[in-house]
């Protein structure tokens, strides 16, 4: 039997999100790795990039392991009943419930991390909270079946930190190895810790209107949650 993965793909998906993990995934022993959508239509992510679904909601078998990606577009999710449904659905028969950056919080918002640590972008950590996780500024979390990737890139970290705990260290090395990811970025900016005042604030900035439409959404789908 395959080792069935599903990714999550929806409109305005920040597109490294899913093709970072996917370009790991693909190398699992044995793996079947799926872009999942409502319909097989295809979708735009951010940036203009034209992704095409393989699999629908209806038609998607059990997963072994559930990724959702993150992006702008992942704000309506946090209150669309039939994509949180289908997330539940899946995560109580899988081995691995997953996300890469702000797709953390549509597992929360699917009630997917009540007392589970979990990490996400660092410009929405602390809207974790609302779910009742743990935010943890780390770039892989890891609490029981729930694994968490930090932003953007870390997705690629998260994969491989799977491709050790089912297939082994030495096949994780190796999909490293052959994928080449070794890191050097030509600047230390790479976190807030490292990046400083100046140019946090500035991201901050250019993220504003985003972010607030966020932290409605959150407040809204946390307060639906509470309410179911």
């Amino acid at each position: 039997m395959p080792f069935e993965i599903g990714l999550l793909l929806f409109p305005n998906i920040t597109q490294l999100d899913l093709t970072g993990p996917y370009e790991v995934f693909i190398k699992f022993p044995g793996a079947k790795v799926r872009l999942v959508w409502k319909t097989c239509e295809p979708v735009t992510a951010g940036g203009g990039m034209r992704l095409i679904p393989d699999t629908a909601f209806a038609d998607c078998p059990p997963l072994d392991l559930i990724c959702v990606p993150g992006g702008a577009g992942m704000n309506p999710l946090l209150n669309d009943d039939e994509t949180l449904a289908f997330i539940r659905a899946q995560a109580a028969g899988a081995k691995y419930v997953t996300s890469v950056c702000t797709g953390a919080l549509v597992l929360g918002a699917a009630g997917l991390l009540r007392d589970k640590r979990a990490t996400t972008h660092w410009m929405s950590l602390e809207m974790l909270e609302a779910f009742g996780a743990i935010p943890c500024a780390e770039r892989v979390v890891v609490d029981g079946n729930i694994v968490t990737g930090g932003g953007v890139t870390a997705g690629i970290d998260f994969a491989l930190a799977i491709a050790g705990r089912e297939f082994g260290e030495e096949t994780a090395r190796a999909i490293q190895l052959g994928i080449e990811y070794n890191p050097e970025p030509p600047y230390d900016a790479g976190s807030p810790k490292r990046a400083g005042q100046r140019l946090v604030a500035q991201i901050r900035d250019a993220a504003d209107a985003r972010q607030a439409e966020r932290e409605a959404a959150v407040a809204c789908a946390a307060e639906r949650l509470a309410g179911a």
